[in-house]
């Protein structure tokens, strides 16, 4: 049982806070739209594994140090380092919004700025700076997005807890309002790059994995990090001067994030269906989750920032869809973790 555990920390792969960041979101999103009680039990898992997750963090930090910043430039794993910065996040958006505890959640936010700030430049340094490139057509794929949803992850934190810094709350508005443009402009830069190998080199059933799913998922934690921003509006005279550019740019990512839904699903029917693409579980399979619960999520904001109230049916649609993925998701790692325990 230990040398699972050994073997379990030292190739720990960082995609597993990918869990976080989906039953983060999901419970945040059937908050808003009043299932109080799924949203508290999911709180309660998300506790649970982000504290789990963390320790064997820690300890592949203590033990195998070398193996873990081998990692960081690596064009496969280094993007997942940032599902740690995204997963702290979102934990804390729910002690924000499902739990109301203010501490908490102002301590989360300023673990996931320095996390952000660590990671994020040292995940584009350690690429910048390797002496291997593996080319864009071997390297990018959808995870490549991770540093918006990252960015945009710590910009919708800094600013759901503003109000409990009275006086002080503009300066986590102003982050919120700083990186938030800052992750539009890296998912308008990177999203390219994605397009442009999927578009013009070759393109496989085998390769094309879950984590494409984080184009849509890093518009649409792009358009409630927006709506965040216009939610708070009245506690930050240059949010109210800046709220109709806001409020375009809200509907301008998650019209985009629309826009990804059906071409994804497509995309899957041709891999599974057309090319009989055996589905198996994978840590990667969080990064399909995820998106989901931000979309349904984004939309009940967008809903809120605009008033278009037709569009509330989409985001009850999309949280179902999200709690079906969470659920097979799910079940297919307790199967995979129960599967490594007795080959271990």
């Amino acid at each position: 049982m230990w040398a699972t555990v050994g073997r379990a920390v030292a190739g720990l792969d960082p995609d597993y806070f990918g869990f976080v960041m989906a039953t983060g979101i999901i419970s945040v999103a059937a908050y808003l739209l009043g299932m109080a009680s799924l949203a508290w039990a999911l709180f309660y898992v998300n506790g649970a594994v982000f504290i789990l997750l963390w320790l064997l963090t820690l300890a592949r930090l203590i033990w195998h140090l070398s193996r873990l910043l081998a990692d960081l430039p690596d064009p496969a794993r280094g993007p997942g380092f940032l599902a740690i910065v995204a997963g702290t996040a979102i934990l804390g958006d729910q002690f924000a919004i499902v739990a109301r505890d203010g501490a908490v959640a102002v301590a989360l936010c300023l673990l996931a700025v320095a996390l952000w700030a660590a990671i994020l430049y040292a995940f584009f340094i350690a690429a910048m700076v390797s002496e291997t490139k593996a080319g864009l057509e071997a390297a990018v794929t959808g995870a490549w997005l991770m540093p918006v949803v990252a960015t945009q992850a710590v910009s919708i934190l800094a600013a759901a807890v503003s109000p409990w810094l009275g006086a002080w709350g503009y300066w986590p508005l102003f982050f919120a309002l700083a990186s938030y443009l800052a992750g539009c402009m890296l998912y308008l830069l990177i999203v390219v790059l994605v397009l442009q190998r999927v578009l013009f080199f070759g393109f496989t059933a085998a390769g094309l994995t879950p984590t494409y799913w984080i184009g849509m998922g890093a518009a649409a934690i792009s358009t409630m990090a927006g709506s965040t921003l216009v939610l708070h509006a009245d506690e930050w005279a240059l949010l109210r001067g800046v709220e109709p550019f806001l409020v375009g740019f809200t509907l301008l990512f998650w019209s985009t994030a629309s826009w990804w839904v059906p071409l994804l699903l497509l995309l899957g029917a041709w891999r599974h269906l057309y090319e009989r693409y055996r589905l198996a579980y994978d840590t990667q399979f969080w990064g399909l989750v995820f998106p989901l619960g931000m979309y349904a999520a984004c939309t009940f904001d967008v809903v809120r920032v605009t008033g278009l109230s037709f569009l509330l049916p989409v985001s009850h649609l999309a949280l179902y869809a999200a709690l079906l993925a969470w659920a097979l998701a799910f079940a297919g790692l307790l199967w995979h973790l129960v599967s490594a325990a007795r080959q271990g």
